[in-house]
């Protein structure tokens, strides 16, 4: 007998076993667990760290309502939760004696959690960042494309790879940076890139796409040099992962975007995204102890 209410685990196959459909049930809206359990699946705990990560499911009536992720030394992330679903996890994180550097959902779930954990802890919530998910409609090329193809990068491409990365995680302020030594370890590793060339070979642009789960593709990173900008080499390239996820049989092409970038919002509008939702992230101050 299964008893309603919140189950943590760190078996994630057994997580999968109870909580896999529901993720797949909404593979847009769910980009983000299916990701990281299918990282943990393949490569285990030791994908993201030396502990292992925590896994919460949400079950009323015998079916899974909502998940939770939490990997070593880093914040919950979580799937859409009511006000009141989410004062219960904070209450039970908090019991446990968890502490969390930040949470990240959909904007109503992350502000309904951080309100509620700093109920039950004290820990101040400060938001942070704010970033917007799109679902690809009808995919619309720009017209005309910029001069050149596409080309699926391989090993001899390893290290403009390395530095084009590099580039996109200083540009968005990700921590930790990315460079040979820490390339292996980073979210970037196991994605599958494209560049765009011009007629004479040169790589203007790249783009990623993780494996296909659940019919689910997420584009991240996309990132032009800024030499290289303003010619619609972003676009082209977005457009040449976009349709390869497509003919590999994906339903569901998905990114992330800042909101407060007006380029990029109009740029992935433009060749047919449509706006999800909006995600924010609350980072909390430990509580103070008078």
């Amino acid at each position: 007998m299964r008893l309603d209410g919140w189950h943590l685990t760190e078996d994630v196959d057994g997580f999968l076993a109870r909580a896999g459909d529901f993720l797949r049930s909404r593979p847009a809206l769910h980009t983000m667990p299916l990701t990281v359990t299918e990282k943990l699946r393949t490569r285990g705990a030791d994908a993201y760290g030396a502990h292992a990560p925590v896994l919460g499911r949400l079950e009323r009536e015998g079916k899974v309502r909502a998940t939770f992720y939490r990997l070593p030394s880093r914040g919950l992330s979580l799937t859409p939760l009511g006000p009141e679903q989410a004062d219960t996890l904070a209450a039970h994180l908090a019991a446990l004696g968890y502490s969390l550097p930040y949470v990240s959902a959909d904007h109503s779930t992350a502000t309904a959690f951080a309100e509620a954990w700093q109920r039950h802890t004290g820990a101040a919530p400060t938001l942070s960042k704010r970033i917007r998910l799109y679902r690809l409609g009808t995919l619309t090329p720009p017209e005309p494309l910029p001069e050149g193809r596409g080309r699926v990068a391989g090993e001899r491409d390893h290290e403009q790879l390395v530095c084009w990365c590099g580039e996109f995680a200083d540009a968005v302020g990700e921590v930790p940076a990315v460079d040979a030594d820490s390339w292996a370890g980073s979210r970037f590793a196991d994605k599958h890139f494209t560049f765009w060339e011009t007629p004479d070979g040169t790589p203007v642009s790249m783009a990623a796409v993780t494996s296909m789960i659940g019919g689910m593709v997420r584009v991240d990173p996309v990132h032009t040099p800024a030499h290289f900008r303003g010619r619609g080499y972003a676009g082209a390239v977005t457009v040449e992962v976009s349709r390869a996820a497509l003919a590999a049989g994906a339903t569901d092409v998905v990114l992330f975007a800042d909101p407060a970038n007006p380029t990029s919002n109009a740029l992935y509008r433009r060749i047919g995204y449509v706006p999800v939702t909006d995600w924010a992230v609350y980072d909390f101050a430990p509580a103070r102890i008078d």
